[in-house]
């Protein structure tokens, strides 16, 4: 199987043979404990929350409530699909290195992905064994936990698996963003022999797994050691290089680059567009996440300044940012001793929030306030610029939009007023259009670009993209399965392109 082949691989391929299970046995055992810091503890601390197993013990036997279903609805929840069957087998027999083999035969960061992803509504959400109708209800399977067990142990027990590097082609390729699908198909061009450089406009590289993602969900230390898998495949990185800007898609293949692919994300953070929005100490989602979860040297200039929080810090916005930020802010204030209150208001009501359930409990056992079905209409300021309050207006839900959630539609004679000091803006991201429109010749609508499907190229040859650049705003797991895609393009491209 070539790697094109493997790249191409789909939910129908299985790893492994198993014998059958006894089912009925399996239902009965016991959901496994994961343990967490207590909620006290860790808004004083910036370490991940979730701990894990008590024991490898406790990781096999939650991988043995695995039944071994012939249908394994999970590999087809799954962007990637896992063979989540077959590592859960691997990993219940405990063979913990074999079992983090099976992820990565399709995942580039399966220690992330178990991390961050949304089993609820992919893999756990599929699980045979959490759709029983019985109560109480069982809960299903705890795959992402598992995947980041068995990932983890491969990491310590033999440090990061660096793949095999096939002889050197002679061609080159240029990876814009260095984010999950930047890095996803960089490692598969290296992997294949060709010479493979990262640009972004960030210092460092990572993207969003850097410079979006809180410490608290995801230590930075899994990141720290799949760049260096990177380093040694002989993929280098040149970082405060904005595309567009200081060097352009022609530049490249003018430099000899034979296929370049464009994985910068939906970069663009949404604005309110409402009066007040340019005061002092109003910041979008991103602008504050960085400067509370990274150190100086990991930012541009003008973003290494402290935030001053205030005693009243509203967060808007419903999504897992709004999330990231309102326990980033919850963080920085007992670090600066400051005695806010962090509120995240929502113009819809809890149950059509879009964001992860276990994110919002974890937001709310450590403190965070909400202000459900309030919306802003107006931010204002004191006379040195800076905000003071928010005018506010009372939600009802009325008929469901677009998106099958019920449209919040404003009461008459709701108005109120809400004190902060500081706002951060977490209500989505765009496309870059500016970036999309500087590249000639490339289709995209509204910044997010236009591919063929079956190989992630652009009506451009040799210009490939993938990730949140074609999804728009997105998972990092389906950023990594379009980057896959875009990967196998790539491959395929060089093999037949002098």
């Amino acid at each position: 199987m070539t790697l094109i082949d493997t790249l191409r691989a789909n939910e129908n391929t299985r790893i492994t043979e198993r014998p059958k299970v006894d089912r009925k046995a399996r239902f009965a055992i016991p959901p496994q404990k994961i343990l967490k810091q207590d909620p006290i503890d860790r808004r004083c601390n910036w370490n991940e929350v979730n701990l894990g197993f008590e024991s490898p013990e406790a990781a096999m036997l939650e991988a043995t409530r695995c039944i071994q279903c012939p249908g394994a609805p999970c590999i087809k929840a799954c962007p990637l699909h896992n063979d989540i069957p077959s590592a859960l087998w691997e990993l219940e027999q405990g063979r913990f290195e074999e079992a983090s083999e099976v992820f990565r035969l399709t995942s580039t960061m399966p220690e992330v992905c178990g991390r961050i992803c949304p089993q609820e509504r992919l893999c756990e959400g599929s699980c045979v064994v959490g759709n029983q109708k019985k109560i109480p209800l069982t809960p299903p399977v705890r795959i992402g936990r598992l995947e980041a067990f068995v990932a983890d142990y491969q990491r310590r027990k033999q440090g990061f698996p660096v793949p095999a590097r096939a002889a050197a082609t002679g061609k080159k390729v240029a990876v814009i963003g260095a984010g999950p699908a930047g890095i996803t198909v960089a490692e598969y061009a290296a992997m294949a022999g060709h010479e493979v450089v990262m640009y972004d406009n960030w210092p460092k590289p990572g993207g969003i797994l850097r410079y979006g993602i809180p410490n608290f969900k995801l230590d930075k230390g899994q990141l720290e050691d799949k760049l260096r898998e990177l380093e040694l495949l002989g993929v280098k990185f040149v970082g405060n290089r904005q595309i567009g800007v200081d060097i352009t898609v022609d530049q490249l293949f003018a430099e000899g680059y034979h296929a370049v692919f464009l994985g910068h994300g939906a970069s663009v953070g949404a604005k309110a567009g409402l009066p007040g929005e340019a005061l002092g100490n109003i910041f979008m989602a991103t602008d504050f996440l960085v400067r509370g979860n990274l150190t100086p040297e990991e930012l541009p200039e003008e973003l290494r300044a402290p935030v001053t929080l205030g005693k009243h810090v509203v967060i808007v916005g419903g999504g897992d940012t709004s999330m990231d930020c309102v326990r980033t802010a919850l963080r920085l204030a007992k670090e600066h001793g400051e005695e806010s209150v962090v509120t995240c208001m929502y113009r819809r009501s809890e149950m059509e929030m879009p964001g992860r359930e276990e994110e919002r409990t974890h937001a709310k056992d450590e403190g965070v306030q909400f202000q459900f079905l309030t919306a802003p209409v107006r931010f204002v300021g004191d006379a040195s610029g800076k905000v003071t309050h928010i005018e506010c207006v009372t939600m009802q839900l009325g008929e469901p939009d677009a998106s099958g959630r019920r449209r919040p539609v404003p009461v008459p004679g709701s108005e109120r007023a809400v004190p902060a000091e500081t706002v951060i803006l977490a209500i989505g991201y765009w496309g870059d259009e500016s970036f999309a429109a500087s590249i000639t010749g490339v289709e995209h609508k509204q910044g997010v670009l236009v591919v063929d499907p079956e190989t992630g190229m652009t009506n451009r040859p040799g210009l490939f993209a993938g990730g949140d650049s074609v999804n728009g705003a997105d998972l990092v797991v389906t950023a990594i399965a379009s980057a896959r895609l875009a990967a196998a393009g790539i491959l395929e491209y060089l093999e037949t392109t002098p």
